[in-house]
């Protein structure tokens, strides 16, 4: 039974890297749009991460436990 988990799994993954890396017709790939797209998402992303980062000090600060 395990053999046939570990065929589905990898048929599931084979198809998805195939289905990102496929070339539409204006030439680029789902992971093309993602690359290009990183830097911004970063930078959006950074505020919350220092927002993230204040509040872990604080805790960590008040030495509390869960």
């Amino acid at each position: 039974m395990s053999i046939l988990k570990y065929l589905a799994m990898g048929a599931a993954i084979a198809f998805g890297v195939n289905y990102v890396t496929k070339k539409r017709p204006d030439g680029k790939s789902i992971v093309d749009d993602i690359t290009e797209k990183a830097p911004e998402w970063m930078e959006k992303a950074k505020p919350y991460i220092a927002r993230i980062k204040e509040e872990f000090e604080q805790v960590k600060a008040k030495g509390t436990r869960y």
